[in-house]
């Protein structure tokens, strides 16, 4: 249930709603916009419907929520959310860039990376100090040694830092070296790692599992803003179709749908959503064009020797044209990288 105070309501109104509402056992989640405040209620079906909120004093009406997510909502956030990440805004006019390798693989190649990506006009250094695999002989990452390169290369370039959580246990320990926490698309469903994530103040980008529908897609974020955490960016990353000549199927439809759905900002992986360098810059390109709030890419100082998704990297020279391509888009759109 949701809950539209009225836009004279006083503080101390909507204090006695809030009141109401605990006193009856169900969690109160608020969203104070710009023109009203609007109480999610999550709780027992029974409770809610029992609560005698809309004959309270401040309260201009309630709206039934059907859809199993309720914070992720639109109904519940009308205007979009913009995630604050130390100043780098993700959401409204902005486009950000999230980029560099799949792997940290030693410290040079991560410093080289965050200084050329930086130079092409990233905000976001990407790279996985943890590497969940398919094969358990591929290269899994260096773990806390990587997370400790990750830091030293904020230290010398400013770039923010993205990079992967892959259980509940290792959250703390991310969340020391990162800015934002990733969950990846094979924990999209992680229900323990979603809660501990959604326990942490720090922004989490959650991409989509690769055979999720949206549906269990934003249920997912709902997990991580039930627990308190609302700076959540959604990630498209390509799906699991028939077709086989790419790695996965970008969905760019999906851009524009969650974008009706939910208040939440989406950015878009071209490199994964294809799995082949030559379609990653067309792919950004529609990407902005469909409305995505960003980019992740990856990009690898030399490709041919990279140990994990090296067929899908750009150099940094095709990713200062892809960034190049996203900035004439971007005007286009009325927006602007960040």
């Amino acid at each position: 249930m949701i809950i539209v105070m009225n836009p004279q309501a006083s503080k101390e109104e909507l204090q006695r709603v809030i009141d109401r509402i605990t006193e009856a056992h169900c969690k109160v989640h608020l969203s104070e916009g710009q023109v009203r405040t609007i109480i999610g209620v999550i709780g027992e079906k029974k409770m809610i419907a029992e609560l005698p909120v809309e004959a309270m004093d401040g309260v201009e009406k309630v709206v039934a929520v059907t859809e199993s997510y309720k914070l992720v909502t639109r109904e519940f956030k009308q205007e979009g959310t913009v995630v604050d990440v130390g100043g780098v805004l993700v959401g409204g006019d902005n486009i950000v860039t999230m980029a560099g390798p799949c792997a940290v693989e030693s410290r040079e190649q991560l410093l080289e990376s965050a200084r050329l990506v930086k130079e092409g006009g990233a905000q976001f250094l990407r790279g996985g100090a943890y590497k969940p695999r398919t094969s358990p002989y591929a290269f899994q990452g260096l773990e806390e040694k990587g997370l400790e390169f990750l830091a030293e290369a904020r230290a010398k370039t400013g770039l923010k830092i993205v990079t992967e959580v892959i259980d509940a246990q290792s959250v703390p320990t991310v969340a020391d070296c990162a800015d934002v926490l990733q969950v990846g698309a094979r924990n999209m469903q992680n229900f323990q790692l979603l809660k501990a994530v959604g326990r942490i103040n720090k922004p989490v980008l959650l991409k989509r599992g690769m055979a999720a529908t949206l549906n269990e897609w934003l249920n997912a974020a709902e997990y991580i803003m039930n627990e308190g955490n609302y700076n959540v960016i959604l990630c498209e990353r390509g799906i699991r179709t028939f077709e086989d000549y790419t790695r996965n199927t970008l969905d760019l439809s999906a851009v524009a749908a969650v974008k009706t759905i939910s208040h939440l900002p989406v950015i878009v992986d071209p490199s994964h959503g294809t799995g082949v360098w030559q379609l990653v810059r067309p792919m950004a390109r529609a990407a902005i064009a469909t409305g995505a709030d960003g980019l992740m890419i990856e990009v690898h100082p030399n490709p041919a020797i990279a140990l994990s998704d090296g067929k899908q990297s750009l150099t940094p020279k095709k990713f200062s044209l892809l960034m190049n391509d996203v900035a004439a888009i971007a005007g286009v759109m009325g927006r602007k990288l960040a």
